[in-house]
């Protein structure tokens, strides 16, 4: 950040005062600007015994396989997002039961927020995926799945599964975690 947003002067990274990190302030209107974390909501939708996935059509990780996720938008809660997002990316309607996994990644300043949700009706790729379809267990594309917050909810829910219940899995992924998932490349 080169500007206040609010009065368009230059802004200095610096700790305000009686802050503990440092923030971008504006020494012309005295704004500081907070940069927070942003949600990646969405869900996991089930049929019968087979999860709905969806291959990516853009960056990052285009032609990999993930869940219906993306950014959560200003105005809605973090269900309406999640809903939005698999209608969007998967052109899909889910009856979303509850939070199933959230993730941090503090290293790229993301939380994950991934619902369980039942898949109703029909489903096609929307403009963000490539194509969608439904897998079992045995047909997951391990090797092409675009995150590790993604592997990491399919791993809880077949281990879930087996047990019939499905808790809330709070986790991290670090950045080591993520090297070792994408390689040094």
């Amino acid at each position: 950040m080169n500007f206040c947003s609010h009065c368009g002067h230059t802004v200095r990274f610096a700790i305000p005062e009686g802050d503990d990190r440092p923030r971008y302030l504006c020494d012309a209107c005295g704004t500081i600007h907070y940069q927070n974390p942003r949600i990646v909501a969405g869900t996991l939708p089930v049929r019968g015994s087979k999860i709905l996935l969806c291959r990516r059509a853009i960056a990052p990780r285009k032609g990999f396989w993930t869940l219906p996720a993306g950014f959560m938008e200003n105005a809605e809660t973090t269900v309406q997002a999640a809903a939005r997002e698999t209608r969007e990316e998967a052109c899909a309607e889910v009856a979303i039961h509850g939070l199933y996994t959230l993730i941090n990644l503090p290293h790229i300043n993301q939380v994950y927020m991934i619902f369980l949700a039942d898949l109703e009706g029909g489903f096609d790729a929307g403009p963000e995926s490539l194509e969608v379809a439904l897998f079992e267990e045995e047909e997951i594309p391990w090797d092409e799945l675009a995150f590790p917050t993604i592997e990491r909810t399919l791993h809880h829910f077949y281990a879930d599964r087996r047990g019939e219940a499905f808790p809330l899995h709070i986790s991290d992924i670090t950045a080591e975690d993520r090297e070792r998932y994408f390689g040094s490349a």
